[in-house]
């Protein structure tokens, strides 16, 4: 983290990584985003409904619901749905965050069952939703895909699960934690995205730089009973109002620039291919080869250990981090890290990222 804080280039700078007074200083200007002379919020009125308003108009849903994280905001979705449908059975992919990254709670607190309706790493297909053995009430679709590489079906494979679902009288929930980043790869506005489903979470932190907190967007029966179960899971926070103005501040300025760190993160993406190449690695991939968002993966034939050593050295040596995230083993000699390109990516050529990655591989063989 220190080497990330100090380097002169980077791909991203993620708000983990900053320090508490940079992430105060997101809140300057603050008065642009909201009339500060306002009352503070008390329990989700005031800037946290405007919020909600804005989320929902964005998303072209009836209404939206701020819950302090994802995952009370997806919990909370889907035993809704289940009531209505009298089917708590949710059909979602095993690589999903839910099974992945929640410990189980959709079960253990919700009366939720998951089934997976495949555990390849790729979205799910039309024909796995119809064929699947046994009903179910819901369908929850992630995407992107994070866990795969931040994977998108196309428009029309997207559309061909959703209709498969409906024919299985099933409603759709997408977890769109990064919806926001998927417009350039759909060719469609947020608003058409989102209206494929009955449901949509998004978050404020992950691609737009909040402190944190999610949106449940949907019909306005929906979210007054999803207000009433987000106070029984203890979301109805006291005061939320520098969370709700980070996320303001995040659609006013990260939303209209995704677009383009998409677009840059294709170059970088294949800028990085180029580079290992001519370095002579004898086997290197850029996951998917043109990414679908502005987040991808990367995968090196080494140990992992000494891919995070080589890029903490290129850091500290250069002033350069080439790669900021952690390198997880996926196999005998094979690692791989995820690669973001964010507003100070946009300042590096294909040819800077094709020398820091022949740097990187020196240092990696050496």
């Amino acid at each position: 983290m220190a080497v990330h804080r100090d380097a002169r280039r980077v791909l991203a700078r993620p708000g983990f990584i900053t320090t508490l007074r940079e992430r105060i200083a997101l809140l300057q200007d603050a008065d642009g985003l909201y009339d500060l002379d306002e009352p503070s919020d008390m329990y989700g009125n005031g800037v946290v409904a405007a919020l909600e308003d804005r989320t929902a108009a964005l998303l072209g849903t009836e209404a939206a619901a701020f819950f302090p994280t994802g995952t009370m905001a997806q919990q909370v979705a889907l035993r809704c749905w289940a009531g209505r449908t009298g089917n708590p059975t949710v059909a979602l992919h095993g690589l999903s965050h839910p099974e992945v990254h929640e410990r189980h709670a959709f079960d253990r607190l919700s009366g939720l069952r998951p089934v997976r309706l495949t555990d390849e790493p790729r979205p799910p297909t039309a024909d796995e939703v119809r064929g699947f053995e046994e009903p179910f009430g819901a369908l929850m679709l992630e995407l992107p895909l994070r866990e795969p590489g931040y994977l998108l079906p196309t428009w029309e494979e997207l559309t061909e699960v959703v209709d498969a679902a409906r024919e299985r009288d099933a409603v759709v929930h997408f977890d769109g934690a990064r919806l926001w980043e998927c417009t350039t790869h759909f060719g469609r506005p947020l608003a058409e995205i989102a209206g494929l489903a009955d449901s949509v979470y998004v978050s404020f932190y992950k691609s737009l730089k909040g402190y944190g907190g999610a949106a449940l967007a949907g019909p306005r029966t929906l979210i007054e009973e999803a207000n009433a179960w987000r106070h029984r899971y203890g979301g109805q926070v006291f005061q939320q109002f520098p969370t709700a103005l980070s996320a303001l501040a995040g659609l006013e300025r990260e939303l209209p620039r995704l677009p383009e760190y998409v677009a840059h993160a294709r170059v970088v993406a294949a800028a990085l291919r180029e580079g290992f190449a001519a370095a002579g690695l004898p086997w290197a991939r850029v996951h998917p080869e043109v990414p679908h968002t502005h987040e991808f993966q990367v995968w090196l034939p080494c140990d992992a250990d000494d891919a995070g050593e080589a890029a903490l050295r290129q850091g500290e040596e250069t002033g350069t981090v080439l790669f900021s995230r952690a390198w997880d083993p996926v196999g005998p000699g094979i690692a791989f890290t995820e690669v973001g390109v964010e507003a100070a990516g946009l300042e590096w050529t294909g040819e800077d990222v094709r020398a820091a990655a022949a740097d990187f591989a020196t240092r990696l063989t050496a």
